[in-house]
């Protein structure tokens, strides 16, 4: 905390030889650290790094929360689980980033103890309200695409699993909130660039026994790391393994069989792979550090050497997964890219719906426009059915075309101005 500079109580003692000994006594245990951990180099490779991070964080969540709010046909379980993912990511950057970069700048704490309980428990509910969500979304597209045929969850009971998300995070931080708290570091000062001393403090977690901590640490291991990367990894190998049993021999000899087919499974098995490989990687090293701190046996060189270089790194990559969520669930999906072009083009060019609708498909020689009856109704985009797709009959919200093309149905406007084309909302089911 910085305000009036603080200097070591030592003009008061007795001019006598037992204070003089004091004196040398107190000097002999007093320990100064420079205010700010690193060289001016150092610390603004670390500020742009973190700024980076954070404006990715922010923008890229903004994004998402903006496509699923503003379009009604991207209301759908996925997406409830998606936008929630959103707003926990956009928490981790809210009161994550900042705090955690400052407290990797400054020796010390700078904050005070209400900070310091309110940084560390929404800190603690976002990242683990995150996580809960990355697994609710591992879940809900491994009963869309493995059992495409048990009943689905309704937007209702989606909206309950995400209260029970929160509320579990929450009981999980709880101890951490308790032990929280600020404590001064007696005989510890810090020093400035004009050699002005400042009383040390530091935010930490008080528990009772060291033991209790390293409980603890393993409790959160295991419930926001180990327990979920295992979900993720199981469901998501076992939804690959349905797509390339379900795509490979259903299209054998088709006419959409081939690079195509084969571009459609690769690319969906990539987004999977990569949704647990991020996950995996981006958290790894900070558990590996608190695991670290609390069981290994660390001598006073080496533990500076971690708190100073290493943490500040490992914060760094653990964020770095909620600014990666919204490219591999928003940007890599074709839902949101529609969803956003249509979004945005909704606010510049106000619809004028017209009857009948009308289906479009993009061919080499422009747009083909045909009015057909359909029903658009949103989609968890879930595995196509094989009867779908050996029938001949068209299926609702797509109209088979010459070459193995697709036409997307979607709603008409009337009116359309130049500039203002109009997009179809709806996709096809492999572009999960």
């Amino acid at each position: 905390m910085e305000g009036e500079p603080a200097q070591p109580p030592n003009s008061s003692w007795p001019p006598s030889q037992n204070g003089s000994n004091a004196k040398a006594t107190l000097a002999a245990n007093l320990t100064f650290s420079s205010y700010y951990q690193h060289s001016s180099p150092v610390a603004a490779m670390f500020i742009v790094a973190y700024v980076l991070i954070f404006l990715l964080c922010m923008v890229g969540n903004a994004l998402v929360c903006f496509i699923v709010l503003t379009n009604r046909h991207m209301h759908t379980v996925t997406n409830m689980f998606i936008l929630n993912l959103a707003v926990s990511d956009l928490l981790v950057g809210i009161f994550c980033m900042p705090t955690t970069l400052v407290d990797n700048l400054i020796t010390g704490w700078p904050f005070d103890n209400a900070t310091c309980k309110m940084s560390g428990l929404v800190q603690g509910m976002s990242v683990s309200a995150s996580v809960f969500t990355l697994v609710a979304i591992a879940v809900e597209r491994f009963r869309c695409i493995v059992h495409p045929f048990r009943e689905k969850l309704t937007l209702r009971k989606a909206l309950v699993t995400i209260a029970v998300i929160w509320a579990l995070a929450l009981l999980i931080m709880c101890p951490s909130a308790i032990t929280l708290t600020v404590t001064r570091e007696e005989h510890h000062f810090m020093v400035d660039a004009r050699n002005r001393s400042y009383p040390l403090y530091s935010c930490w977690e008080a528990w009772p026994e060291k033991g209790m901590r390293r409980v603890y640490t393993t409790v959160l291991f295991s419930h926001i790391y180990l327990a979920p990367l295992a979900l993720i990894v199981l469901m998501y190998a076992r939804i690959a393994r349905k797509l390339c049993k379900a795509s490979g021999p259903a299209r054998a000899g088709g006419e959409a069989a081939g690079p195509r087919a084969a571009r459609r499974r690769a690319r969906v098995v990539h987004m999977l792979v990569m949704v647990a490989l991020v996950f995996t990687l981006s958290w790894l090293p900070l558990w590996a550090l608190l695991l670290l701190i609390d069981y290994g046996q660390l001598s006073e060189p080496q533990l500076h050497l971690v708190t100073v270089y290493a943490f500040p790194f490992a914060h760094w990559l653990a964020f770095f997964n909620s600014s990666a969520n919204p490219i591999i669930y928003g940007y890599f999906n074709e839902n949101f890219r529609r969803g956003f072009q249509a979004a945005f083009r909704a606010r510049l060019c106000p619809p004028q719906w017209a009857s009948p609708r009308e289906a479009y498909s993009e061919r080499p020689g422009g747009l083909l426009r045909a009015p057909v009856s359909v029903e658009v109704q949103p989609s968890d985009s879930g595995l196509p059915s094989e009867s779908g797709r050996s029938s001949g009959t068209p299926r609702p919200g797509r109209l088979p075309l010459r070459g193995g093309r697709v036409a997307h149905h979607g709603l008409a406007q009337a009116g359309e101005r130049p500039g203002c084309p109009h997009l179809p909302l709806t996709i096809p089911a492999w572009d999960i």
